[in-house]
């Protein structure tokens, strides 16, 4: 497991972890420290409220995610906020020489704004968004991905990693159904919002038939495919499209396509997490693009 995958821990962390907490169940069961009341997180979670947030404010948490940031030159920093814990695990200099403001912070100050289910590490960023990308910058790249409507941030954050790892040049999807650059979305996406373009465009058949005169080759997954995905990719360039999980391309976005294919799947399933998906179609994209 890397340490992406420990989510920001790695090996070392997580056995010493594993034997903190170990060591304090033994002393619950000698009655040396109390119990705490299992409903205390579920209270903490019902008494929570979203903070108010405005059009160019994001909040960013998790220690890879914001190691991420604070390395892209393209990031706009605001504030940091960060336990004397996570500031070393961080690696950060001397406050007074960065460019913007940094509080030190306990864990509970950072739960009052994300909430308890918010597993920050201890760091919380506050930024502007990442400047707006065109697809007329995307001419070069030979492998992107198209996203019709795909709304769980988490599925999206984990599409922007597979997306990184191999290789693509943006992630593509609209600015409505679909989820604006967060902390949620950052966090699953584990680093990779930085190092990808992620472009929400208004109308994603114009979006298409741009990505055409650019020399792309559109292919749409869809279960119900006539063919092999294998046995559609043509072109020097492809962009991959995939639809929601549930209702799939919708019929617009499925006729715009220059073809539509399915995924094949030897075993009793036949259908994939859009994620999971998207890695198998890149995979074979990869390898097709690589002849």
């Amino acid at each position: 497991m890397s340490k992406d995958d420990a989510g920001g821990k790695n090996a070392k962390d997580t056995h010493y972890a594993k034997l903190r907490r170990a060591h304090r169940d033994q002393r619950r069961e000698r009655g040396e420290i109390p119990t705490p009341k299992a409903d205390r997180r579920h209270r903490q979670a019902e008494d929570w409220k979203a903070p108010s947030l405005v059009p160019d404010q994001v909040l960013l948490y998790g220690l890879h995610t914001v190691r991420a940031a604070l390395d892209n030159p393209e990031r706009q920093v605001i504030r940091l906020s960060v336990t004397k814990n996570a500031a070393q695990r961080l690696d950060l200099p001397d406050p007074s020489t960065l460019p913007y403001p940094v509080d030190t912070v306990l864990p509970s100050d950072i739960d009052r704004v994300l909430g308890p289910d918010a597993i920050h590490q201890g760091v919380m960023l506050e930024t502007r968004p990442l400047p707006v990308r065109r697809l007329g910058a995307l001419k070069e790249s030979p492998l992107i991905l198209v996203l019709d409507q795909v709304t769980d941030p988490h599925n999206v954050g984990a599409i922007l990693r597979t997306a990184v790892a191999f290789g693509a040049g943006a992630v593509i999807t609209t600015m409505r159904h679909s989820p604006t650059e967060s902390g949620v979305l950052a966090k699953s996406a584990s680093g990779a919002l930085e190092l990808i373009p992620y472009i929400q465009i208004t109308n994603l058949a114009d979006a298409l038939e741009e990505l055409h005169s650019h020399g792309f080759y559109s292919v749409g997954l869809d279960s119900e495919g006539p063919e092999p995905f294998e046995a559609t990719l043509a072109g020097e360039k492809v962009a991959l499209v995939l639809g929601s999980e549930g209702k799939g391309l919708r019929q617009k976005t499925r006729a715009t396509c220059k073809a539509l294919a399915r995924l094949d799947m030897p075993g009793a399933i036949k259908s994939l997490n859009v994620s999971n998906a998207a890695a198998v179609a890149l995979y074979a994209a990869r390898q097709y693009l690589a002849r």
